[in-house]
């Protein structure tokens, strides 16, 4: 059995209609996903446990942790008036319960993966942290529960830094959060430049080809020169196809391809953990791509496969142009950046005339659908698991290694028969 961890934490979470996409059922269809196709079986689940004030004080301040201490004890007045300090986030009086679970969770899954109990392994949490800032709640995130983890890793486990990575929807700065941080200059400042790896996605609709092409061209190159330790993966399946806020159409088989290549990094240490993904279907379908390829089965076929288009070669330039200076891989980069990209004029000359157009999409000018189109995809076809992943033939009077199996067939010759062969002259060549 492949030494996987799966750990889930039950989250209540505000009955606002405002918040009608970051539900419990989000882990509830993902672990259902997950018994249905015999995963969960093949999988090692561990007790979690909450994140102590001081795991949660490497990433966050003091003053906000002890706000949101409060929030338990507060009234659904209280909370409401405390949520509108922050950026689309909704506090229930168990969410502080619930981030420090998630958190537990997280360092769990580390701890097993560094020490050799696990190879690897996804946490199943709620709710996601990617947004969390040191100060702010933001963006359904409470703490941020995979910064917690780099800051924890590298305090327990003698890590030396850190190399992020990040693909987002941007749109040149249009959609949410509309921060100038999150564009593909925006590197690191003193020692952390080149450390800070943005990929804005600059239009909707981005497909498995663009998706691939970041990872060949951009992630993997610098983070073989990187020679990470361990990696994480905040595991945001909103950019699967058919979620209502990513509005990208990455079908779930891909999450196999990516998740598989990453493996080749840090000795296959890798820890994934949930963070966003609002469509159901896809979020489940993907769930079980990503663990299906921990456990070491075969990805499956690649599907919708047309290259990389104009928007997400763009941002390919622009992201090698402006790291070519901290990595050795990028050094041989001619091309440089696009100072005013033919996607963002496009996108200007939309704004003029009050429509936004993309993907095939009506949008208002704040990146939004106005028409809802039902998004209609293949469910990923079941994948081979062989339950030994590599043969090796042998003699039959060899012993076996450890770790290996011997498989024996009724047709295999027996040694007599063996000898008899070697004996006929001219047999062999």
């Amino acid at each position: 059995m492949e030494n996987i961890y799966i750990f889930s934490t039950e989250v209540m979470w505000s009955g606002s209609p405002a918040c009608k996409i970051e539900v419990p059922e989000r882990l509830t269809v993902s672990h259902t996903a997950l018994q249905e196709e015999g995963l969960a079986e093949r999988c090692v689940s561990v007790p979690i446990r909450q994140a102590t004030d001081a795991e949660i004080l490497l990433a966050h301040s003091e003053e906000y942790l002890e706000a949101v201490k409060k929030t338990p004890h507060m009234s659904l007045d209280e909370l409401r008036t405390f949520t509108q300090q922050y950026g689309d986030v909704y506090f229930h009086p168990n969410i502080y319960h619930c981030a420090k679970l998630a958190i537990g969770a997280t360092l769990q899954l580390v701890d097993s993966v560094m020490t050799g109990k696990v190879r690897n392994g996804m946490a199943l949490v709620r709710p996601p942290g990617h947004h969390s800032q040191r100060s702010a709640a933001n963006g359904f995130c409470v703490f941020n529960n995979v910064a917690i983890a780099a800051h924890y890793a590298k305090k327990q486990y003698d890590i030396k830094s850190v190399l992020y990575f990040s693909w987002h929807r941007y749109e040149h700065q249009g959609f949410w959060p509309n921060l100038r941080e999150s564009d593909y200059d925006s590197v690191g400042k003193e020692k952390g430049s080149g450390f800070n790896i943005n990929v804005p996605w600059n239009k909707v609709g981005m497909e498995n080809s663009d998706y691939l092409s970041v990872f060949f061209h951009v992630l993997l190159p610098i983070a073989y020169e990187f020679s990470p330790d361990l990696v994480f993966v905040c595991a945001g399946f909103d950019s699967a196809i058919g979620d209502p806020e990513g509005h990208m159409c990455a079908t779930p088989d891909i999450f196999a391809h990516l998740t598989h290549l990453l493996k080749s990094l840090a000795g296959g240490k890798l820890c994934a953990v949930l963070e966003g993904g609002y469509n159901l279907t896809s979020l489940a379908q993907s769930v079980c791509q990503t663990v299906q390829t921990l456990l070491g089965d075969p990805a499956p076929q690649t599907s919708e496969l047309n290259g990389p288009c104009e928007s997400a070669l763009e941002s390919i330039q622009c992201v090698r142009s402006a790291h070519k200076p901290y990595w050795a891989c990028l050094k041989h980069t001619v091309a440089p950046p696009v100072s005013e990209p033919s996607t963002k004029r496009c996108k200007l000359a939309e704004k003029e005339e009050g429509v936004q157009a993309e993907g095939g999409q009506k949008e208002e000018g704040d990146g939004q659908k106005t028409e809802e189109e039902e998004v209609v995809w293949m469910k990923p076809p079941s994948r081979l698991a062989p339950p030994v992943h590599t043969e090796v033939a042998l003699p039959a009077d060899l012993e076996v290694p450890d770790r290996c199996d011997r498989v024996r067939s009724s047709l295999a010759p027996t040694l007599e028969i063996l000898q008899r062969l070697r004996s006929v002259p001219n047999l062999y060549s």
